[in-house]
C-alpha cells in the first residue's frame, strides 16, 4: 500500500495553529478518557548524537504512530510516522520540525484556555526562538492579548523578535530590559528557553498569574526556581508518567518536600472535567509541558487529512 510523504515546506503551507489547537485538545481529552494510549519518550545515544522516540494511538482518530528525532551539535531532525489503526499499514511519513513547534504552542494554548483567568490580556515571555514564536501565536488564539513583554539574553535578538511578532499577534510586543519586568504584573508568563538554570523567580509573580513552562524536558534542566513551584496553587502537566522522568523544573521541589506528585494534575483530565480548573482569580496556576506523542499524532493525522483533500505531497509505493 502506498504512503503519503510530506516535507517541511508542505507542512508549513498546510498546518495552522487552529488545526493544532483542535487536535491537541481532542488528543489529550481522549487520553484522559482512556480512548488513547501515549508512550513516553525514550532516548539512546552515541558519542555524537541522541535518538528520541515516542509513540501514541487513538482508535477514534483512525491512526497510531510515532515521532522520532535526532539531536547533535549539527542540530535536530524530526519526523512522524502514521499507521492505519486497523490494518497496521504505514499511511504517512511527515517531516516534523515545524509540526512539533506548533503542537507545543498549541498545548500551552489549551492549558491557557482552561487555566488562565478569562480576562487575561498581558503576557511576559522568556525566550525569543522558534518555540517562543508558536507559544505567542497559540496564546493569542485563546485570550484577547493586548500587550506582550519579551526577555532574552541577547538584546538584538529580542528586538528583532518583537518586530516580527507584533503584526502576527496584532498587539503591542515590546522588549523587557530586565528579566523581572517580563513577569511582574503579567497575567500570563511563558518560559521557552534552552537554559539549564532558572530564568524565572517566583518572587516576581503577581497573584492570579498563569504560567506555561515549556523549555526543559530533561531532569538536569529547570527554567523556574523552587519559589515558583511553591507559589503555584494548581500544577498541571500533560503527562505525569513523562513528568516523572523529564520534569527538571520539579526536581528540587519534590526532593525538598515542597511539591508532592499526588498534587500534580494532568491537562487531559482538566479538559475532560475530571480535575478542577483554577478556583479563584488570585490563584497562581502552572502548566508544565513536556510534549507528548499523542499531541504529535493527533496533529499529524489532521494535517495528513488536509493534505489528501488538497492533493499535497507525494505518494510512495514500497
Amino acid at each position: 500500500m502506498p504512503f503519503l510523504l510530506l516535507n517541511e515546506a508542505e507542512v508549513r503551507s498546510l498546518l495552522t495553529m487552529e488545526m493544532a489547537l483542535e487536535a491537541v485538545e481532542e488528543g489529550l481529552r481522549k487520553l484522559a478518557l482512556d480512548e488513547a494510549m501515549n508512550i513516553p519518550r525514550a532516548r539512546t545515544q552515541t558519542d555524537h548524537a541522541m535518538l528520541h522516540v515516542m509513540s501514541a494511538s487513538a482508535k477514534t482518530l483512525g491512526a497510531m504512530g510515532y515521532k522520532a528525532y535526532t539531536t547533535s551539535r549539527k542540530g535536530a531532525d524530526f519526523h512522524v510516522g502514521l499507521f492505519d489503526s486497523k490494518t497496521g499499514e504505514l499511511t504517512a511519513l511527515v517531516q516534523a520540525d515545524y509540526l512539533g513547534q506548533v503542537r507545543t504552542g498549541a498545548a500551552s494554548g489549551i492549558a491557557t484556555k482552561y487555566l488562565a483567568r478569562p480576562e487575561a490580556s498581558t503576557v511576559g515571555i522568556y525566550g525569543a526562538g522558534k518555540q517562543a514564536r508558536t507559544q505567542l501565536l497559540a496564546i493569542c488564539k485563546t485570550r484577547a492579548i493586548k500587550h506582550i513583554l519579551v526577555f532574552s539574553r541577547n538584546e538584538e535578538t529580542r528586538g528583532d523578535f518583537c518586530a516580527e511578532m507584533a503584526p502576527l499577534c496584532e498587539c503591542s510586543v515590546e522588549p523587557a530590559s530586565r528579566p523581572e519586568d517580563a513577569a511582574r504584573d503579567r497575567d500570563i508568563v511563558i518560559t521557552a528557553t534552552s537554559s539549564r538554570d532558572p530564568v524565572l523567580a517566583g518572587d516576581w509573580l503577581a497573584a492570579g498569574t498563569h504560567l506555561n513552562v515549556i523549555g526543559s524536558n530533561f531532569l538536569a534542566k529547570a527554567e523556574v526556581d523552587i519559589a515558583t513551584i511553591q507559589r503555584a496553587q494548581l500544577i498541571v502537566v500533560d503527562s505525569k508518567d513523562q513528568a516523572l522522568v523529564e520534569a527538571g523544573d520539579f526536581r528540587h521541589a519534590i526532593d525538598s518536600g515542597v511539591l508532592h506528585w499526588k498534587d500534580v494534575r494532568e491537562l487531559g483530565a482538566v479538559i475532560a472535567g475530571r480535575e478542577p480548573r483554577r478556583s479563584d482569580a488570585s490563584q497562581i496556576t502552572l502548566f508544565k509541558s513536556l510534549g507528548l506523542a499523542i499531541e504529535d499524532i493527533a496533529t499529524a493525522a489532521k494535517l495528513v487529512a488536509k493534505a489528501k483533500e488538497l492533493n499535497v505531497g507525494r505518494w510512495i509505493d514500497w
